[in-house]
């Protein structure tokens, strides 16, 4: 008890829009439901849990984030409603700080713990057709604070023998837990391939289609992490959760549910490291920079992109570092920061160009190829276009060549590239060109569910606006708003994709 208010739950509280008398009973008849009959909470207590900063004994921490995660459409974890976990010897952690309110790093045993909870609500929400887009992104700057030091060193082993039947002694998740027993290698290299096809699809056809199964999937391998298994099936393990969980950021990301990717990629970032994939844990907070520079946050996606680099080390391969320093362009890019821009893409290309390919790729880093690097570059470009015209010509010949040399089953890239090749041309009074690649790209919108695609088509009509008198230009502006209106975004966005 800290005996101040708990401004995390009163305020989801409110949102919640209940009475503490009526949150009280729904939480002894959610109990109930989970198992646990005895449990009788009342309206003193309810008010002591907010109003005095109580924390309840479990199992009723985490009842109440199931039913706020049901009553806001949105994953509600233990550390949203600002409660402390019990460790393993009975200590607690302070979770309130408010610039690291999810407590990170978390410590080994709980992240499997927090994989499976999170997943299984996630997967509640998806059942029940509620949408997860109401929590509140954590800035870049605070996750690189509370994580730089623990990304850079090593996580403990264990040097005592393991059991297969050796639980960890992490907090039960309580929804849709996996039925942990041990396995064996056949089964990993089953959950490796399914990573692969999983990926492979997301390329193709973007997060919308197969977000679910992505996520039901690390939900297993949660429970799966439940029992310690020998150090080298203890180790790929960690490396599927961590390839699911960029997965399932990635796809989130996708369709635009923001706050529950950035909490698979820190995920994904926690099971890298330990696996003992230092560059792994990297690339998944690149992801998160990514995410906060499409969400028009270049200068906290640059706080993301110093903890990526840092954090993977110094076993990074040249593709790998590459990939990092185009992210790393984009934000710059997005800061209006042209010569830093153009010294980063520069660094990026001698990087690729000096990736031996004797050494084997990652399947991480299978889908960055030279087309990607161009791609990536296009978009710099073409984001810096808004500030300086003269940057549309590199943006048109980088995304030239990035859709001359696209495989195919890179389906929502190419899309990418059409919209960033027309954008370009359009800035640089290039109509001919610029509608040609326009229409290639509403011919290409409805082979993706990706939600990000739209924003950046919405993006290119606004550039569309200065030819408005021309009569096709007149014309292709009316079939974009009329593609728009089929978009599955909700709300339009104004900056750049």
């Amino acid at each position: 008890m800290t005996g101040h208010t708990n401004t995390r739950l009163a305020d989801l509280f409110g949102l919640a829009g209940w009475s503490k008398g009526e949150l009280a009973r729904l939480v002894n008849r959610q109990a109930a439901a989970m198992g646990h009959p005895q449990l009788a909470t009342d309206t003193s207590r309810v008010r002591r849990w907010i109003d005095r900063g109580e924390t309840p004994r479990d199992p009723v921490p985490r009842v109440l984030a199931a039913l706020f995660t049901e009553r806001l459409g949105r994953v509600v974890t233990i550390e949203d409603l600002g409660f402390v976990r019990h460790g393993r010897a009975g200590k607690r952690q302070d979770v309130r700080k408010e610039d690291n309110p999810d407590g990170l790093p978390w410590p080994p045993d709980r992240t499997a713990a927090v994989l499976t909870e999170f997943t299984g609500m996630d997967l509640m929400l998806n059942r029940r057709g509620l949408v997860g887009a109401g929590a509140v992104l954590a800035a870049g700057s605070a996750l690189s604070s509370s994580m730089t030091d623990w990304l850079q060193t090593d996580p403990t082993r264990k040097t005592t023998p393991q059991r297969t039947t050796d639980p960890l002694h992490a907090d039960p998740a309580g929804f849709d837990r996996y039925e942990a027993a041990p396995i064996g290698s056949e089964e990993i290299e089953a959950l490796e391939y399914s990573v692969e096809v999983f990926r492979a699809w997301d390329a193709q056809r973007g997060g919308g289609l197969q977000r679910k199964a992505v996520v039901g999937q690390l939900n297993e391998v949660g429970g799966m992490l439940a029992y310690r298994h020998p150090n080298d099936l203890q180790q790929r393990l960690w490396g599927v959760a961590a390839n699911l969980a960029v997965l399932a950021g990635w796809m989130s990301h996708d369709v635009g549910l923001e706050p529950t990717a950035q909490k698979y990629f820190v995920i994904a970032a926690h099971a890298a490291r330990e696996q003992g994939d230092r560059p792994r844990a990297g690339e998944a907070l690149s992801r998160a920079a990514r995410q906060m520079v499409h969400l028009g946050k270049p200068d906290e996606a640059l706080d993301l992109m110093q903890l990526a680099k840092s954090g993977a080390g110094e076993g990074m391969l040249p593709r790998t570092q590459a990939m990092l320093a185009t992210i790393e362009a984009w934000a710059q890019a997005s800061m209006g920061r042209g010569q830093a821009m153009r010294r980063t893409l520069g660094q990026a290309e001698e990087f690729f160009v000096s990736d031996r390919r004797d050494q084997e790729t990652p399947g991480w880093m299978q889908h960055f190829d030279e087309a990607d690097l161009h791609g990536m570059q296009a978009l710099a470009y073409r984001t810096l276009a808004d500030h300086d015209a003269a940057a549309a010509l590199p943006a048109q010949r980088h995304a030239k060549i990035a859709l001359d040399l696209r495989k195919d089953g890179h389906n929502r890239s190419r899309l990418f590239d059409y919209i960033s090749m027309a954008s370009a041309c359009f800035i640089g009074g290039d109509l001919e060109q610029a509608e040609r690649y326009a229409r290639e790209a509403l011919g290409a919108m409805g082979e993706t569910s990706s939600h990000r695609t739209w924003h950046r088509l919405e993006v290119m009509y606004g550039l569309t606006g200065p030819y408005a008198g021309d009569a096709r230009m007149g014309e292709l502006r009316e079939q974009i708003a009329l593609a728009l209106t089929k978009s599955p975004v909700t709300s339009p966005r104004t900056g750049q994709a």
